[in-house]
């Protein structure tokens, strides 16, 4: 378990993947104080431990050293109470990697828990969750039937996913009270992450990204960009709702389509201290340009979200957004299993914080309202303007 290789960075929410087995320790000593002796000291009782249960417990068959060891670890980063930082053995590595990669069997949708209740951050675009009308901010209290109290993200992930054609029925609370029983049939769930059109007889542009993938996702930006001739329209809408996250590189890379220039993010964590990032130049003809919004919008896309605002380069239209402002490093062992842990806090370019807070927009829409219309309505009155400007409309996030 001592090799291992760092991948990107990532900003992702919690998926329906993960398995999590807590085994909890009880120090509270900063781990970097510790030679490689110390730790060794540290966790000689949880050696002690299993050596005992190796040679009393009743029915020896039962016990599985490798598990044994993966829930050890799985526990370590338990402890933490951080719902973004998980161990994965061998199979949650491969179904993460799965979900990753745009494809993979289940319903669609992306949970956290809130205050230790299962709550849907959002159900992924044109997935089979979405049709039966789960919702961000539903809480999830029953699965098939079971009670979701005290359940992990893997348990429920483990619970809601399983094989294309199979049912399952989540017993939800909508955020009005009403508690509703969801069949939703399972189903092979491909994720395409960017999607264009043109809106207003062919006056204003519309991209909608999904998520941010490694690769995919900024080398599809730059296609829509070229196709859709930005230099002839009125504006441009970028439809960032039930976009849940991604790879923050591609966030970034991203962000610099569209700032013409200054700074896109702002990160703070142990191993790099303080750090800027910035835009040297846009790809994008600063025409009045919307992004759209809603409490589905996480992580890497709150990162575009509030560096097109903070740049003024646009305004936000729709709802506040999700509110992940941490991210995340990923260690692969030889195994197959791996580490993903929370290694720092993000901040807009204006230096507001995310995490827990989300972006606030500068126009909110009513439930009787259309974000798209409104954009379209805005873009309208905005007509001939190029941006950066700042607008009345603007708001701090």
């Amino acid at each position: 378990m001592r090799s291992f290789r760092m991948s990107k960075i990532l900003l992702l929410l919690i998926p329906i993947l993960l398995l999590v087995v807590a085994l909890e320790t009880g120090s509270t000593q900063d781990a970097s104080s510790y030679s490689a002796a110390g730790v060794d000291a540290l966790f000689s009782p949880v050696e002690t431990i299993y050596e005992y249960v190796k040679a009393y417990f009743y029915e020896p068959e039962r016990i599985d050293d490798q598990e044994a060891l993966y829930s050890a670890m799985k526990g370590v980063v338990e402890h933490l109470d951080d719902p973004y930082s998980e161990f994965f053995d061998p199979d949650e590595k491969a179904m993460f990697d799965e979900y990753l990669e745009g494809e993979f069997s289940g319903v669609g949708i992306e949970i956290t828990l809130v205050d230790g209740i299962l709550t849907v951050i959002t159900p992924l675009v044109g997935t089979p969750a979405e049709a039966a009308g789960v919702q961000p901010g539903d809480r999830i209290t029953r699965i098939d039937g079971e009670s979701t109290e005290g359940i992990t993200l893997s348990e429920a992930s483990y619970r809601i996913r399983g094989e294309t054609g199979t049912e399952v029925v989540l017993t939800i609370l909508h955020e009005d009270g009403e508690i509703v029983d969801i069949p939703i049939v399972r189903d092979t769930i491909v994720i395409d992450p960017v999607d264009t059109d043109l809106l207003a007889e062919g006056t204003i542009g519309y991209i909608r990204l999904l998520r941010f993938e490694e690769r995919d996702s900024t080398t599809e930006i730059d296609e829509a960009i070229a196709e859709l001739d930005l230099d002839s329209l009125a504006g441009l809408i970028l439809d960032l709702r039930n976009n849940g996250g991604g790879y923050m590189p591609a966030a970034i890379e991203i962000a610099g389509r569209f700032v013409d220039d200054g700074i896109v993010l702002q990160t703070s964590d142990r191993l790099s201290g303080d750090r800027r990032y910035w835009s040297r130049g846009n790809r994008v003809a600063n025409v009045p340009l919307v992004v759209l919004i809603n409490r589905g919008t996480a992580s890497a896309a709150e990162i575009l979200a509030g560096a097109i605002r903070d740049n003024n380069m646009g305004v936000l239209v729709g709802e506040p957004s999700f509110g992940k402002g941490v991210y995340q490093q990923l260690i692969d062992f030889e195994d197959g299993s791996a580490l993903k842990i929370t290694i720092g806090e993000y901040y807009t370019p204006s230096g507001a914080v995310v995490d827990g807070v989300g972006l606030t927009p500068d126009i909110e829409v009513g439930d009787d309202e259309d974000a798209i219309d409104v954009a379209i309505d805005w873009i309208n009155e905005h007509v001939g303007l190029t941006m950066p400007i700042e607008l009345d409309t603007a708001a701090s996030p």
